[in-house]
């Protein structure tokens, strides 16, 4: 059986102050979408970061990291300047703070292709001019010419996008990809996103606090809280059966289009307590916000328990699903 395309496994994240991410992993195949969700301060972007080799100097990443079966986390930083940019690449956050507000959004995007495949300054600008027709930026001989400034929100974000598939990498990793985005314009970019990923035979990796999203674009959904997995399954078995309580509480805080007007008929619930809470926690980090507490809980963190068909729970309760209807 062929070895995924990208395989993290343990995989830790350490400051001097904590730990944020704990023996996290998962897995993506070539062509796939994997879709990690989770509440701010889960570890979500650090894992990007980690996976990318760009975490901060006072970071430290243990475990593996395998693409292409080869342990990034191994390599020279030479060995993987080589590879980032090329065969992974990294959409960020925000796109206004990603783009260097003095260079023209053609330099940027040619910067890459300089660096990568070598080109000269002008077949740089030519090919910078396709890449912002590939993401469909309006007017791309005028855009290149550019500065951020004069680009609305999505347009830089297609300009990052840009960026990020100029060397049709294999994996794409695209941290909060909507985030101060309308409504409209995050699904054309989810949607520019996932026509990328078929034209280009790309992974995905979309990472994101919002479930609303992951039921139609992610082929499988990695639940992430406190830097560890809470719970992996298909779009369909997470959102009609969620099993951790934790995505159960993420799935309750979603608008939902049977609450009615103002949402009258269902209100949106909260789960209580804030993610700080699982700091120094010696058993599962949701103990503090959990309602299905059992006595193992508060020991160590629950092993992932496998329910068939590739769906992973770190909870005791996953052994007796009548516990989880029966709540």
């Amino acid at each position: 059986m062929a070895s995924p395309l990208l395989d993290v496994r343990g995989l830790s994240v350490r400051f001097p102050t904590g730990s944020p991410v704990i023996d996290f992993g998962f897995h993506i195949e070539q062509g796939e979408t994997v879709a990690v969700v989770g509440e701010s301060g889960s570890g979500k972007s650090l894992t990007a970061l980690a996976i990318m080799g760009l975490l901060p100097r006072r970071a430290a990443a243990t475990g593996t990291i395998a693409f292409r079966g080869v342990d990034l986390l191994a390599l020279p930083e030479k060995e993987r300047r080589a590879i980032r940019g090329r065969q992974v690449a990294m959409v960020f956050q925000e796109p206004m703070t990603s783009l260097n507000p003095v260079m023209t959004v053609g330099r940027q995007i040619g910067e890459v292709l300089r660096r990568h495949e070598g080109l000269s300054s002008a077949a740089a600008r030519a090919r910078a001019i396709e890449l912002l027709d590939l993401v469909r930026v309006a007017d791309p001989h005028l855009r290149v010419d550019d500065y951020p400034h004069r680009l609305s929100g999505g347009m830089r974000q297609r300009v990052v996008i840009a960026i990020a598939v100029a060397c049709r990498p294999s994996l794409l990793v695209a941290d909060e990809p909507t985030t101060a985005l309308d409504v409209t314009i995050q699904a054309q970019i989810l949607d520019l996103l996932d026509r990328l990923r078929r034209d280009l035979a790309m992974a995905l990796i979309l990472i994101t606090h919002d479930l609303g999203i992951v039921g139609q674009w992610a082929d499988r959904v990695v639940v992430m809280y406190a830097g560890r997995k809470a719970e992996e399954a298909s779009p369909h078995e997470l959102l009609a059966h969620p099993v951790h309580p934790y995505t159960r509480g993420l799935l309750a805080a979603s608008p939902r289009l049977s609450a009615g007007a103002n949402y009258r008929q269902g209100p949106l619930e909260e789960i209580p307590g804030t993610i700080a809470s699982a700091a120094g926690e010696p058993g599962c980090p949701f103990v503090p916000r959990c309602d299905l507490v059992q006595p193992s809980c508060r020991v160590a963190p629950p092993p992932l328990v496998e329910l068939g068909g590739g769906r992973l729970v770190a909870c005791p309760i996953a052994a007796v699903p009548e516990a989880v209807h029966a709540s």
